[in-house]
């Protein structure tokens, strides 16, 4: 059996930013399609097998999105296909999903959000470089 991983999200001009709170995950699968995510992993001392799939809001740009596994989380960063458009929401449809949260911590109006999201998009890019030869590495 398979459990939905815990995720928290926000939105940016030019990425939706999703982060799966799994700690000591393994195994960890990332799928960018155009219009889906799709994560899964094995998690925690009980190795509980997780699953999650998102039909999302917009498309995504496959090939520019990126995740990186740390001891506490999955950090994914989707870059958007249409950059500058506001995503009220990071599924397709309005339906509520209860293991899926805003992250109102990284939430910012686009009024007081200069270039901070591309600087944000950066540093993740950065962490790759970084890490190059540790074994999470971007996918």
């Amino acid at each position: 059996m398979h459990l939905p991983a815990t995720a928290k999200w926000y939105d940016r001009r030019e990425a939706v930013f999703i982060e799966f709170c799994i700690e000591d995950s393994k195994d960890v699968q990332v799928k960018f399609d155009k219009t889906k995510l799709d994560f899964s992993c094995v998690g925690g001392t009980d190795n509980i097998k997780h699953h999650n799939e998102v039909d999302l809001f917009e498309s995504i740009d496959p090939n520019e999105s990126k995740h990186k596994r740390t001891d506490r989380s999955v950090f994914c960063c989707l870059r958007k296909a249409e950059p500058g458009k506001s995503w009220p929401r990071l599924t397709k449809e309005k339906t509520k999903l209860n293991w899926l949260s805003v992250d109102f911590n990284n939430w910012k109006d686009w009024e007081d959000d200069s270039d901070e999201d591309l600087s944000s998009f950066d540093r993740f890019s950065e962490e790759e470089s970084a890490d190059s030869d540790d074994e999470s590495k971007f996918s």
